[in-house]
C-alpha cells in the first residue's frame, strides 16, 4: 500500500504542516511571508463584515419599501382627498381642475365614496378590469411588505384600485383607479437608490471593521505566529522568546502565557540536553569504572586474611561499600529511563541503615562533622534498603559539605538524622546546622540541574533522591523551619511486616513509624 500523502501547505496559523516542515515554509512562516488567498483570516474578515453588512441592510431595506409604497400611495390619495374637498363645496370640479387631479395622481379615474352614493371626481378614461385592491385604511405591517414586493415581482401592467379616507374632515372615502406600472417603477427606483446608499456603507462599514479587527486581531496573530515559527527553528535559543507587549487584553494574555511556555520549554530543554550530555558522559566511563571496581575488591578481600583486629573490623565495611559501588554501576543508566528497576522491599533496621550512611561518610559523633544517629533502636520500615540508603546518602552528603563551606571554627557543624516511629506513615527527618537553603533555590530543589547550592555541584543529589523516594510511593519536602540549617523530611507508606525473618540486619518486628532526615542547602 502506498504511503499517505500529506498535506504540507500552509495552513491557518502560518505555519507549515507534515510530517517535516521544509525549510522554505518555516523562512516564510518566520518572515511573515505566507501568502494566502481568500482563505486567510484576512479575507475571511472581510468578506463576513460585507456579508454581515450587507444582511443588515436587506432587514433595513424590507420595511422601508413597504413605507415607501404606504407613503406614495398616502400622497396620491391626500391629493385626490383635496379635490374632493372642492367637489363638496360647489358640488363640481372645472375640467381644468380635473385635468390637474388626474396628472398630479397619475390615476385614471378618481371619485368620492359618500357611502350612500359614489361621486365621480374626475376621470380620463373608462377603467378597465382592476387587478389589484389596496385598502390602506387596513393595512398592517405584514400586509405592507407582502403587497409591496407583490407588486415589485410583478409584470405591472394591470390597474389597481386604491382605496383610503378623505382629508380635512369632510368624510367619506377617496377611490382612485391607476396603473398598476406607476406604483411599480417608483418602487424600483427607490429600490436602486437604496441599494447604491447600502453598498456605499457597506464598503465603508467593512473597511472600517476590517481595519480594526486586522489591527486587534490579525497582526497580533500574525506576530505571535512568526514568533512560534521562530521557536520552533531554534528552541534552545532563549533570545527567540517572544517579548509581551503592553496590551492589557485577552492578546497580551496569550502573548505572556507564550513567553512564559517558551522560557519553560527552553530551560527544560537545556536540562535535558544536560541529561543527555551526562548518559553518554557516564556510559563512556562506566565500563572501566567498573573494572577498577572490581579490581578494588579483589584487594579488598585480600584484607580478610589480615590478624589485625581493625582490619577485621573495616575490611567487611569496605566490601560492602565496593559491592553498593558496583550496583550503582551497574543501575545508574537507569535513572531517568521511562522503565526504572523494580525495587526489592524488604523491612529494613533502620536505626542501622543510618549508622552505615555515618560509616560511609567517615563520620562520627566527635569528628569535625558531628553525626548523631537518633533513630530508635530497632526501628523499622518496609522498603528497598539499597534506594532507601540512597536517599539517606545523598541528603547526608549534601548536609556535610554545606557544612564544610562554614570557614570559622567557632560555627557548629552537625548533621541529625532522627526517626519518629509513632504516627501513620513513616517519617524520615535529617537537618543540620548550616546557612538553610537559599530562598531562589526552594521552588526548584528537585530538578535535575537546578538545585546545586554550591560550586562544582550538578544538583542531581535531590532529584535522584526525589525519584526513588517517588518511586516507594513516598514524598519528600523542605520543612519550613524558623532559624539556621535546612530540614528535609521523607515520607513513606507505613506497612507493617508480614515475616519477621525479612528484617535486614536482625532485631524484632516493630511497628513502622515517621522517619525525619536533614539537610543543608549545598544540594
Amino acid at each position: 500500500m502506498s504511503a499517505p500523502h500529506h498535506d504540507e501547505t500552509s495552513r491557518g496559523d502560518g505555519v507549515a504542516r507534515g510530517p517535516s516542515a521544509p525549510a522554505a515554509g518555516l523562512r516564510a512562516a518566520r518572515d511573515g511571508k505566507v501568502r494566502r488567498r481568500w482563505g486567510g483570516l484576512s479575507g475571511k474578515l472581510l468578506i463576513l463584515t460585507v456579508l454581515f453588512v450587507m444582511l443588515s441592510e436587506v432587514l433595513i431595506f424590507v420595511p422601508s419599501v413597504a413605507n415607501f409604497r404606504n407613503t406614495w400611495l398616502t400622497d396620491k390619495l391626500t391629493i385626490a382627498g383635496v379635490a374632493a374637498s372642492v367637489l363638496v363645496e360647489t358640488d363640481m370640479v372645472s375640467p381644468a381642475v380635473q385635468a390637474e387631479l388626474l396628472r398630479a395622481t397619475g390615476a385614471l379615474a378618481v371619485a368620492l365614496d359618500e357611502g350612500e352614493r359614489r361621486r365621480l371626481i374626475a376621470m380620463v378614461e373608462t377603467p378597465g378590469e382592476i387587478d389589484r385592491t389596496v385598502d390602506m385604511g387596513k393595512a398592517d405591517a405584514m400586509t405592507s411588505v407582502l403587497e409591496s414586493f407583490a407588486i415589485l415581482l410583478s409584470s405591472g401592467d394591470g390597474q389597481m384600485r386604491v382605496i383610503g379616507p378623505t382629508q380635512m374632515g369632510i368624510g367619506g372615502r377617496v377611490d382612485i383607479v391607476m396603473p398598476e406600472a406607476k406604483l411599480r417603477n417608483a418602487m424600483w427606483a427607490f429600490s436602486v437608490r437604496i441599494l447604491a446608499l447600502s453598498l456605499v456603507i457597506s464598503a465603508i462599514t467593512a473597511a472600517l471593521v476590517y481595519l480594526s479587527l486586522r489591527w486587534l486581531l490579525v497582526r497580533p496573530m500574525q506576530r505571535l505566529t512568526r514568533s512560534m515559527a521562530r521557536f520552533q527553528a531554534s528552541p534552545e535559543d532563549p533570545t527567540l522568546i517572544i517579548a509581551p507587549s503592553r496590551r492589557d487584553d485577552e492578546v497580551g494574555d496569550a502573548e505572556h502565557s507564550l513567553a512564559a511556555m517558551q522560557a519553560t520549554l527552553t530551560e527544560t530543554l537545556k536540562s535535558r540536553r544536560q541529561l543527555a550530555d551526562l548518559g553518554l558522559a557516564v556510559s563512556k566511563i562506566n565500563h572501566d569504572l567498573r573494572n577498577l571496581l572490581a579490581s578494588a575488591q579483589l584487594f579488598s578481600e585480600r584484607l580478610e586474611h589480615v590478624a589485625d583486629p581493625t582490619v577485621q573490623r573495616l575490611a567487611p565495611k569496605i566490601i560492602a561499600t565496593l559491592d553498593r559501588a558496583v550496583g550503582y554501576t551497574s543501575s545508574v543508566l537507569a535513572y531517568g529511563s521511562a522503565r526504572e528497576a523494580p525495587l526489592r522491599r524488604r523491612v529494613v533496621r533502620l536505626d542501622l541503615l543510618v549508622r552505615d550512611v555515618g560509616e560511609v561518610l567517615g563520620l562520627s559523633s566527635d569528628g569535625p562533622v558531628a553525626f548523631e544517629n537518633r533513630v530508635e533502636e530497632g526501628a523499622e520500615v518496609e522498603a528497598d534498603p539499597e534506594q532507601l540508603f540512597r536517599v539517606l546518602m545523598n541528603l547526608c552528603r549534601n548536609a556535610v559539605q554545606a557544612l564544610q563551606q562554614s570557614g570559622s571554627d567557632m560555627l557548629v557543624r552537625r548533621v541529625i538524622v532522627e526517626a519518629d516511629c509513632r504516627t501513620a506513615e513513616v517519617a524520615v527527618r535529617v537537618r543540620d546546622t548550616g546557612p538553610g537553603v537559599p530562598p531562589a533555590l526552594r521552588e526548584k530543589l528537585f530538578r535535575p540541574f537546578q538545585s546545586a547550592a554550591r560550586r562544582g555541584g550538578t544538583g542531581l543529589g535531590l532529584a535522584i533522591a526525589a525519584e526513588l523516594v517517588r518511586a516507594h510511593g513516598g514524598e519528600i519536602s523542605l520543612v519550613e523551619r524558623a532559624g539556621p540549617g535546612a530540614e528535609f523530611e521523607i515520607r513513606l507508606p507505613r506497612v507493617m511486616p508480614q515475616d519477621p525473618q525479612n528484617v535486614e540486619g536482625g532485631g524484632e518486628t516493630a511497628e513502622s513509624g515517621r522517619v525525619s532526615a536533614t539537610v543543608d542547602s549545598g544540594r
